[in-house]
């Protein structure tokens, strides 16, 4: 059987270690294991490889690879993958959910309690070294507790589920919208609603944390009618991907002082151009996309390919299935 891993990506954290692929020949004899670190003859190693490791694979490179049963994301995120030509396939995908959960959710916690107390803002005091007290209680809003806050989860998968732990933790009620709201709720959220209830969530929170995949129906989900239902002094906070907020409605929602402030790991153009206006608002915590960030991901990720690889080999049911349909 042959085994596939297949990474190019700008940033070297993003590239699987060589030591990934010499541990799974190992651990997994007589397994064939071919690694490419850019996608250069991709299309000759695919055609008869059973499982393949990656990021993303063009609609081409899966009508070759006849022999595919089974592709590992590390993302979370594998609306990339979702098109026909592998959909309709019987080709299982798995993904890196349960290793990014709860290190994004630690990131949320992080940003809740920079906006709270105003860290952004007191940062760009100390540049200009200036004593910025007085500033920084009147301009709107105060710096607040967080202790009684609501924090509004749209997503509920392991990062919403982690983030909602320790937002309980803090003393914050913890209220979510899921596209399925019969399923067990889980630990530290009070309440859950409906997809078509994100309104009456936007409404009550003091924070909105966007946790959910990228779909055709959460495509711009927060929208200029979306952040007009949220508090004047409430926070928006994004770590799924940029395209579940339209950035020119939040651009102008920021400027017209019609939400407290936001928080943003990810964005529709990545890196996020010199040119954008979100540079430059105060009240504005940006991130380059390192919510995910930590050094114990590699070894999580091999756990998670290992474990799974196991019970691929005895036919067993893998863990962290994404659902083609639905999109995680």
């Amino acid at each position: 059987m042959k085994l596939l891993i297949v990474f190019h990506h700008r940033f070297d954290f993003w590239n699987v270690p060589l030591w990934f692929a010499e541990r799974l020949r190992k651990e997994f004899a007589p397994l064939e294991v071919v690694r490419l670190a850019s996608y250069e003859g991709v299309e000759k190693e695919i055609r008869d490889a059973e499982v393949v490791i990656t990021w993303s694979l063009r609609p081409e490179q899966i009508v070759l690879a006849r022999k595919l049963r089974w592709i590992h994301s590390p993302a979370a995120a594998v609306h990339q993958l979702l098109f026909p030509e592998l959909v309709d396939r019987d080709i299982i995908i798995t993904n890196g959910r349960d290793v990014h959960g709860p290190v994004v959710a630690e990131h949320v916690i992080a940003m809740i309690l920079a906006l709270a107390k105003k860290l952004p803002q007191a940062s760009r005091f100390q540049h200009r070294q200036a004593w910025g007290q007085e500033e920084l209680w009147n301009s709107y809003p105060h710096p607040r507790e967080v202790a009684g806050a609501t924090l509004g989860l749209v997503g509920l998968g392991t990062i919403g589920g982690s983030a909602a732990r320790h937002a309980s933790g803090l003393g914050m009620r913890v209220i979510a919208v899921r596209e399925h709201p019969e399923k067990a709720t889980p630990e530290g959220v009070e309440q859950v609603f409906a997809s078509s209830q994100l309104d009456t969530l936007l409404a009550q929170s003091d924070y909105v944390v966007l946790a959910a995949p990228v779909t055709s129906a959460t495509h711009n989900l927060i929208d200029a009618a979306g952040l007009a239902q949220m508090k004047p002094d409430a926070c928006l906070i994004n770590v799924g991907r940029g395209q579940l907020v339209d950035e020119a409605a939040l651009i102008q929602a920021l400027r017209d002082h019609k939400i407290g402030g936001a928080a943003l790991d990810v964005f529709v153009e990545e890196p996020l151009p010199p040119s954008s206006p979100l540079w430059n608002f105060e009240n504005v915590l940006i991130t380059p996309h390192t919510a995910g960030l930590t050094e114990k991901q590699w070894e999580r990720q091999y756990a998670v390919v290992a474990e799974n690889l196991r019970r691929y080999l005895n036919h067993q049911s893998l863990l962290a299935i994404v659902d083609q349909q639905t999109g995680y």
